[in-house]
């Protein structure tokens, strides 16, 4: 892994974003979401895909990372973090971009921007599965750059709050036409056909 700077990043290329539960997954979601992840791996290596995320040593992330790992994955895992924290970084990611912020959160808009900067014109896509607080701020910064948000639905809290609707800011992010809420044992399909396409 290394620390680099955003002139270094890859360009023009299929993005899958990242985000959701770190600390708060339960052991049973993240177990479910790393064997789902699994069977992504192959389909990001084929795609010639770059994926983004939080690039901490926890959740989604480490699922991920140790996803690849364990694949033998060849695409760019890159982590955005907020050079401010107190962070281990997960081992497996490839490079990690430190971005301007002293708290946890402070990395969301950024986090988009990465994402923007190595897509281009290449379709892209963000992936919420379980997640806090701060996963309702990264769904919509997702949709206000008119990303495709994939909601994993039985993944808990945030993720689980968006697919039911079950409160306003919920129920805003779940009606965008940009939102789908898929099953874990429908994601890797969806994803696939959205970074071939470019479809939401």
């Amino acid at each position: 892994m290394r620390v680099t700077s955003g002139a270094e990043l890859p360009r023009e290329r299929p993005v899958l974003v990242l985000v959701g539960g770190a600390d708060g997954m339960a052991d049973g979601h993240f177990e479910r979401f790393a064997l789902v992840l699994r069977e992504l791996v192959p389909v990001l290596d084929a795609l010639d895909a770059v994926v983004v995320d939080g690039g901490t040593d926890s959740g989604v992330m480490r699922a991920i990372g140790r996803a690849r790992a364990a694949c033998g994955g060849r695409f760019p895992l890159i982590g955005v973090v907020p050079g401010g924290v107190s962070a281990t970084f997960e081992p497996n990611h490839t490079e990690t971009v430190l971005v301007p912020g002293d708290r946890w959160g402070a990395e969301a808009p950024w986090l988009a921007e990465v994402a923007a900067t190595v897509a281009g014109t290449r379709p892209s896509v963000t992936v919420l599965a379980n997640g806090g607080q701060i996963a309702f701020e990264e769904a919509a910064l997702s949709l206000a750059r008119e990303r495709p948000l994939v909601v994993v639905r039985g993944t808990g809290r945030t993720a689980d709050a968006i697919a039911d609707a079950v409160e306003p800011r919920a129920a805003r992010i779940s009606a965008s036409p940009l939102t789908a809420v898929v099953p874990l044992a429908g994601l890797v399909t969806h994803l696939a056909r959205v970074l071939e396409e470019g479809a939401g």
